[in-house]
């Protein structure tokens, strides 16, 4: 086993910017480097994430679609050179 990943939290406030939401994250650094959310800090709300389904990639940010103990589903992005995450996207699970 190699070394433990370190965790990151991003200090941004939680504001909107335009019609996305300014929101803090926890990450964790793999071992390529690679930052994957763990918590997302909506206001007062901490929300752990229990699985990333997709992540992908354009010129200018990183997405990730997220599952959480919430039960919603979240699409973060992630702007790399200004180093802010914003809440894309979220979808309450129907419960049966």
């Amino acid at each position: 086993m190699g070394l433990l990943p370190k965790e990151k939290a991003d200090t941004g406030p939680v504001e909107r910017s335009g019609r996305l939401s300014v929101i803090r994250v926890e990450c964790y650094a793999g071992y390529r480097g690679e930052e994957t959310p763990r918590r997302i800090h909506l206001g007062e709300r901490t929300v752990e994430i229990v699985d990333v389904l997709e992540r992908w990639r354009t010129p200018e940010h990183r997405y990730f679609k997220c599952e959480a103990a919430d039960g919603v589903t979240y699409i973060l992005r992630h702007e790399a050179f200004g180093d802010r995450w914003e809440l894309s996207v979220y979808k309450r699970s129907v419960l049966e």
